[in-house]
């Protein structure tokens, strides 16, 4: 079991609904919480803006223990109406920018591993991954590449002592859909309560978990 108390975490997209919330629950295990997101004046489409991120959490605090990905839009429309515009900013957010948080940050993830510590990473790509919908073809379709991403990176990660867990509930409660980046948001069936899913994801961190499909919500 894993002691979250003093372990450095990583929080990108904490102004969201649930990046929100799990950076809360993570500071009421003990950690401590450096905070990302766009409102704070962060884009992290560039690589160069994601080194940055990385760097000032560690010149902060030290070292850095886990990251959580919590940033993504949505989009919503039929797929042969999908503008170019559209899907590269779909990919770029969900997609590209979270598989560079991964790969940017295995420096840091691996030190904290060699200095004896539980290091971690959490991506969120949802039931989409799992059950590409209608109507949200090109949202589903970033999401899987960022899980399929994960499968693989795990394995080689896992050597170098670092956890990369993919979390996939499904409809959270969250103002997610209401801001959509294209189109409008369906009718949606009862949504997950996002304090319960947050509190599912840090459970899964403190208890080792290796991953997390949309059953385990």
């Amino acid at each position: 079991m894993m002691n979250l108390e003093g372990a450095v975490v990583l929080v990108v997209g904490a102004s969201g609904g649930l990046g929100s919330r799990i950076a809360t629950q993570l500071e009421g295990r003990g950690a401590i919480v450096a905070r990302s997101s766009k409102s704070a004046g962060y884009d992290l489409r560039s690589p160069s803006v994601i080194q940055e991120v990385l760097d000032a959490a560690q010149a902060q605090h030290g070292r850095i223990d886990g990251l959580v990905i919590a940033s993504g839009v949505v989009a919503f429309g039929a797929a042969a109406e999908l503008s170019t515009a559209t899907l590269d900013e779909l990919f770029a957010v969900n997609t590209t920018s979270a598989i560079q948080l991964i790969t940017q940050s295995q420096p840091y993830l691996a030190a904290s591993a060699r200095e004896g510590r539980e290091p971690f990473v959490i991506t969120l790509s949802g039931v989409v991954a799992e059950a590409p919908v209608a109507g949200l073809a090109a949202y589903s379709a970033s999401k899987a590449a960022l899980a399929a991403f994960v499968v693989a990176a795990a394995r080689e990660y896992r050597r170098a002592g670092i956890r990369i867990v993919d979390a996939r509930p499904g409809h959270t409660g969250t103002t997610l859909s209401e801001h959509p980046i294209a189109g409008a948001a369906p009718r949606f069936g009862a949504a997950l309560d996002p304090d319960a899913v947050a509190a599912r994801i840090i459970s899964a961190i403190v208890d080792g978990e290796k991953d997390l499909p949309s059953a385990a919500f």
